[in-house]
């Protein structure tokens, strides 16, 4: 689905409920976990957003405090249904949380000694990590794409040494690099032939 910035987009507000009401879900181990399932959701599935537009959003979500969990469904929702589309988006996502994190707590309280539903938190991690591995590795290819795989390189290399080794948080990373998109017009790349 090709469309500007600037064009209205629309969903109806109970296909908006239902899609962040599967992502609430689905989305297991917090934020993270659930920015795959909304890219599954709002750019492959119903194809409101393109990959481009999707991750312009998540990285001016990443920007801002709070959780990703609600940030991003919050603006989806705006783009596509108006304050009444954010607030319905953000109460689906939200929703199925509430209710788990109340029985699970109930359960967990009393059957905590039990083996098995200690071990069923470790059993998720790894299918967590497949979900943000495929997620890493399709903006990898958009930006090798868009970028070139040199300067995408050097950009990784960079990121993960001012987040990992100096402990800059990723957000003010994030700020710096749209800053410097901002700010260097010139540096546009032109379209390949």
């Amino acid at each position: 689905m090709n469309h500007s910035s600037t064009e209205r987009l629309h969903a109806s507000q109970r296909d908006l409920f239902w899609t962040f009401l599967r992502v609430g879900l689905l989305g297991y181990g917090g934020g993270p976990s659930m920015i795959p399932l909304v890219q599954q959701e709002v750019v492959k599935r119903h194809g409101w957003f393109n990959d481009e537009e999707f991750a312009d959003i998540l990285a001016i979500g990443n920007t801002l405090p709070g959780p990703i969990a609600t940030k991003m469904p919050g603006y989806i929702g705006y783009r596509l249904g108006g304050t009444l589309g954010c607030i319905n988006a953000v109460l689906a996502v939200i929703l199925p949380t509430i209710i788990i994190m109340v029985l699970l707590l109930v359960a967990f309280t009393r059957y905590r000694d039990i083996g098995w539903i200690h071990g069923m938190g470790k059993g998720v991690v790894p299918v967590v990590m497949v979900m943000m591995a495929q997620l890493t590795w399709d903006f990898w290819a958009k930006s090798r794409q868009s970028l070139g795989w040199m300067i995408s390189l050097g950009m990784v290399v960079t990121a993960g040494v001012l987040i990992y080794v100096l402990g800059v948080h990723p957000g003010v990373v994030i700020a710096l690099l749209l800053a410097t998109a901002l700010l260097s017009p010139g540096a546009k790349r032109e379209d390949a032939p």
